[in-house]
């Protein structure tokens, strides 16, 4: 989440004139993120919701996915935020040229660090989403998947000649990650991009998943891929370390739901890589672009930079668990 398009009181009153909901009498920017731009309102009951804008990498005609899914999966006692209907029964509407929506909000907040009973949960309900979604009719191509790397690390303008080695770097394990890519896994709708401060808790237990917007097809162990990448390490000062009892209850936590074959554990350390690489190019591209003027915080490329490191020093699915 993140403030790219200002609003002001005259749109905060349009809006709630196209809603069936009480008034909102205060609204405010949220910096978390980097994809659209997110707003928390509130209403004089103190009642609260989430305004979603949406900014350039979202295509507008795959924004009905992305309310469907939610909603599928509120039906389905996955506690997401469930997108809010207006008068017309539409889920999207116009705001500055722009298509946004209003969803509920998610009581809890994200943890700064994870310990292995709340990475247990989330894999779990990981496991959850997954049985309910590989039977789902909807599609989404994945617009990170492996084929959309090569187009993303040639959009990057790394300026400086100390990035000439890391060009060479990213070029070469981008090709070894494309030819041994998994053809064949189980798959269905994924979250896509689980990262800590998607998921939040309520006295220590998980009370919900959120920031659906890169969901899409894909396969089911590439989403664990990405939770490994993104929940499964630790920092200690500048450098990070994958911590192997979180992986361990992750994928615990996801087959006492869901079983994992072993065609996907053998596949885990190429879609770890390829997740890692995802985010390196991704954290690349956005600190060579990202306009000064957006109220955002940039994130570090070098986390992922580290992190692909270690997944290219190991191999096999056991040496992700011990």
């Amino acid at each position: 989440m993140a403030v790219y398009t200002k609003i002001n009181n005259h749109n905060v009153s349009s809006i709630n004139q196209k809603f069936n909901i009480e008034k909102f009498i205060s609204f405010q920017g949220i910096k978390q993120g980097i994809e659209n731009t997110n707003y928390l309102l509130k209403t004089k009951n103190k009642k609260k919701f989430i305004l979603t804008i949406f900014e350039k990498r979202v295509v507008n005609n795959e924004l009905p996915f992305f309310m469907e899914l939610m909603e599928i999966l509120n039906n389905s006692k996955i506690n997401c935020p469930r997108p809010i209907r207006n008068k017309k029964g539409d889920c999207l509407f116009n705001l500055k040229n722009k298509k946004a929506c209003i969803v509920t909000f998610l009581d809890g907040k994200d943890k700064k660090k994870l310990n292995n009973k709340n990475c247990y949960d989330i894999g779990r309900i990981i496991a959850r989403m997954h049985l309910i979604t590989k039977n789902i009719k909807i599609f989404r191509k994945n617009s990170m998947g492996i084929n959309n790397l090569i187009p993303l690390l040639n959009s990057i303008k790394l300026k400086s000649k100390k990035f000439n080695n890391l060009e060479k770097f990213l070029k070469n394990n981008l090709k070894d990650i494309k030819k041994n890519w998994p053809k064949i896994l189980p798959k269905g709708i994924i979250h896509g991009d689980l990262f800590i401060d998607n998921i939040f808790f309520k006295k220590n237990k998980l009370s919900g998943i959120f920031d659906f917007y890169f969901a899409a097809n894909d396969y089911f162990m590439y989403e664990i891929a990405i939770c490994i990448n993104a929940l499964c390490f630790d920092k200690k000062g500048t450098k990070f370390y994958i911590n192997k009892k979180k992986v361990k209850n992750l994928i615990k936590g996801y087959e006492n739901i869901k079983k994992i074959s072993q065609k996907e554990k053998k596949s885990l350390n190429i879609l770890c890589r390829g997740a890692a690489l995802r985010y390196l190019l991704t954290r690349l591209y956005d600190y060579s672009n990202t306009p000064k003027t957006a109220l955002i915080k940039i994130k570090d490329p070098n986390e992922y930079y580290q992190k692909l490191i270690i997944h290219n020093n190991l191999k096999l699915y056991k040496d992700y668990l011990f």
